[in-house]
């Protein structure tokens, strides 16, 4: 990794110095590929034009914290959105909420190609560590969005660009380290555009953390190599780009009876806080005291993307996109008192005696495939632009478990499967958007229809065969007052399908959404202000229950109707030397006429909070910049308080929270082998707040108890996140 590091620093020298003489006649042809390469991403895109709210975050400004920490967490002051980690730093696996709905409803692309794994539906950034160090923005859509290429989003859209195309040659080198062993190591190179209208980058990254949670570990390695060629009004783009991860399974949380309580492990005492259930402590053959050391989740994904942007003439122009995603990997378990005959397994007999259950430790496995193709077609003459998009991907997922060792003497042969299913699922869609303006008035108007076929095989899921067709249209119009006001108002119909782990904890609906928002937006000189209403009406809404799987992955179940109603506010005011940028979301989050299944009975609750949807949401960032190039940053963000189940029990109730954070960001221009050097440093949590941001809630049903009748028992579990950390980081830019 180092060798790779020192060359590519060598690649970087030599290139930038033959930057400044290419720069002038380079100029002019930056812009025009900047908006080639935007082609690829507009269609899936909002604008000022589109009555809708969204947040766009520049590469300029995730840098300033890109120190290892995962893309939620770096997204974590937008507007209505609430982060947490399984580690409790940020590194390894993170999680996004986006007015309360979680990260499986926030339909993430990357270049206009759908990302979510198309069975959970949900997003594993740690697929794809330092990611951000290749996006050129992001765009966060609230709410349905516009439509776009994936499963339908139910509280937002997340898009990114990679990086464009530099018609100057450049390198970076830069490394991070702090609190809890974490480091990242990042080496950067483009060509820039040479004279043959060629262009090639990339990057190499490596992250690893100790983490705040007992052995929360995580090795983290990825790529992103691009080749370019551009030429007046074509685009052609080839890209790879991917990361291998190994992280200690972390996703249990700790148990609320040994939060703030002494662990006594191996004659150790170990603070409950960071205690760590996984990989089950369990003693050797001579009675000494383990966890298995191997209890890790490993994954590798490597993405592969194909893009031809063409500009025809000044009306017309077309995107064309294939890619294809390959995803292997396993976790790693060690698992005590399981009954044989679960893994297909037959006890030998030993002194007349067979036993019926053993410890034992096994794999299971994800191989999966997936590929498609996106196009979009795209005209604007004389106030209307007109879009029409399509996307046909498939899916095609082998799950099984191999057993590795097993402590009873057993009729069994090493590395022998226990299960093996298969998943498919085909998902076309087509969208036809248009913005027309007749003086002051833009009129939005966007129609989609998805097809979605799912076939499934699993002994957890049942035979599965589904198969749904939706139409979903949306509408809005926008209201430009002068050149400092405008005025919106839209509404978006959403359905979407369930995923895998619906159909294993049931018989599952699809769930409907009518969203109507409706908005202000004031720009003056150095104050912007962006004011968003939104009135989010469900219809068979999967809600987290607040139980979670043997994984980690939460329990969602329809509840009937349901609806969110908000205010969100954020501004950017600039003054002197100093900048404010709030963000507040205001929000009622109910069920309507909820239902719970208690000790067998249906018991009606009515009008209840919906899991994990706090109904204010606040962040900040104070910015001080005394001198050119130097910056600091209070950042502070208020979360108030939140049930983890939809039936308001007292103990599933997580704790308001206020965290601040320090930010400094410096640059030192240079004129000799390097142009700069940067320093970031960042110090999480600045106040030392023992919070928590997610947890579990669940209640079971005990047939034992002294008076020999059932009795509901409550579980409760939290991931508590660090108190204050420490980031520092410095890079060397050609």
């Amino acid at each position: 990794m180092y060798k790779k590091v020192f060359l590519l620093g060598t690649l970087g020298a030599i290139i930038s110095a033959n930057a400044q003489e290419n720069k002038a006649a380079n100029d002019s042809i930056n812009q025009e590929i900047i908006q080639l390469d935007e082609i690829s991403v507009s269609p899936t895109r909002a604008t000022d034009k589109t009555p809708m709210t969204f947040s766009s975050v520049s590469k300029e400004t995730l840098a300033k914290q890109n120190l290892g920490q995962d893309i939620p967490i770096l997204l974590n002051l937008l507007p209505s959105v609430v982060t947490t980690s399984d580690a409790g730093n940020g590194v390894g696996y993170t999680g996004i909420r986006v007015r309360g709905t979680d990260a499986t409803r926030v339909n993430v692309t990357i270049n206009g190609i759908p990302y979510n794994d198309s069975e959970s539906q949900g997003t594993f950034w740690v697929n794809m560590p330092d990611f951000v160090s290749s996006v050129e923005n992001i765009q966060l859509q609230r709410g349905v969005g516009t439509s776009t290429n994936g499963a339908g989003a139910f509280g937002a859209s997340l898009n990114l660009l990679t990086n464009n195309i530099s018609p100057n040659p450049s390198g970076e080198l830069s490394a991070s380290y702090g609190s809890f062993n974490t480091q990242k190591y990042t080496a950067k190179f483009s060509t820039g555009l040479m004279k043959n209208n060629f262009s090639f980058s990339g990057r190499f990254s490596k992250i690893n953390s100790d983490g705040y949670i007992d052995r929360a570990s995580s090795d983290l390695h990825s790529y992103f190599l691009q080749g370019a060629y551009a030429n007046k009004g074509t685009l052609i783009k080839a890209l790879t780009f991917g990361g291998k991860e190994k992280t200690y399974q972390s996703w249990d949380g700790v148990q609320k009876e040994i939060m703030g309580n002494k662990v006594l492990f191996d004659q150790m005492e170990q603070y409950g806080r960071t205690y760590n259930p996984g990989g089950l402590m369990y003693k050797d053959s001579n009675g000494v005291q383990h966890f298995y050391d191997n209890h890790t989740d490993n994954y590798k994904q490597d993405h592969y993307q194909l893009h031809w942007n063409q500009q025809w003439d000044r009306k017309w122009n077309t995107n064309l996109a294939f890619h294809y995603t390959k995803g292997f990997g396993y976790y790693e378990s060690y698992r005590r008192d399981k009954k044989l005959k679960d893994y297909s397994l037959e006890a030998l007999e030993i002194n007349g005696q067979k036993a019926s259950k053993s410890d034992l430790i096994d794999r299971k496995y994800l191989d999966n495939d997936f590929y498609g193709a996106t196009f979009a077609l795209n005209y604007k003459n004389n106030g209307l632009d007109l879009t029409f998009g399509s996307a046909g991907n498939y899916y095609k997922g082998w799950h099984f478990g191999e057993i590795l060792w097993v402590k009873e003497a057993v009729k069994q042969s090493y590395e022998q499967e226990f299960y093996r299913d298969l998943s498919e699922k085909y998902d076309f869609n087509n969208f036809l958007k248009a913005n027309y303006q007749i003086g002051d008035v833009i009129l939005y108007a966007d129609l989609q229809y998805r097809n979605i076929s799912y076939k499934a095989n699993g002994e957890e899921t049942g035979k599965v065969n589904d198969k749904f067709n939706f139409f979903n249209p949306k509408g809005g119009i926008t209201y430009l007052a002068n050149a400092n006001h405008q005025f919106y108002a839209s509404y978006a119909r959403a359905q979407r399908e369930p995923n895998r782990k619906d159909y294993e904890n049931g018989n599952p609906k699809p769930e409907k959404l009518n969203d109507f928002e409706a908005g202000w937006r004031f720009k003056q000189n150095n104050v912007a202000v962006n004011v968003n209403g939104y009135y989010m009406l469900y219809q068979d809404q999967l809600v987290l229950t607040g139980e979670i799987d043997n994984v980690g992955g939460a329990v969602r179940k329809n509840s009937g109707n349901s609806y969110r109603l908000g205010l969100e506010l954020d501004a950017a005011v600039q003054f002197n030397q100093f900048s404010i940028r709030p963000a507040v979301t205001i929000s009622q989050n109910k069920n309507i006429d909820f239902v719970e299944n208690q000790l067998g009975k249906l018991v009606k609750l009515g009008k209840t909070d919906i899991s994990y949807s706090p109904n204010l949401i606040i962040g900040n960032t104070l910015t001080y910049s005394p001198i050119e190039n130097l910056e600091f940053a209070l950042q502070s963000k208020y979360v108030s308080k939140q049930f983890m189940s939809n039936t308001e029990a007292k103990n599933s109730q997580l704790d308001a929270y206020f965290t601040n954070d320090i930010r400094m960001n410096y640059e030192l221009k240079l004129n000799d082998f390097a142009k700069a050097i940067r320093f970031n440093l960042m110090i999480n949590n600045v106040f030392d707040l023992k919070y928590i941001s997610n947890g579990y809630y669940y209640n079971y049903v005990d047939d034992w108890s002294t008076q020999g009748q059932k009795q509901l028992v409550e579980g409760v579990g939290y991931y508590p996140q660090a108190g204050i950390n420490v980031l520092g980081g410095i890079s060397l830019l050609f």
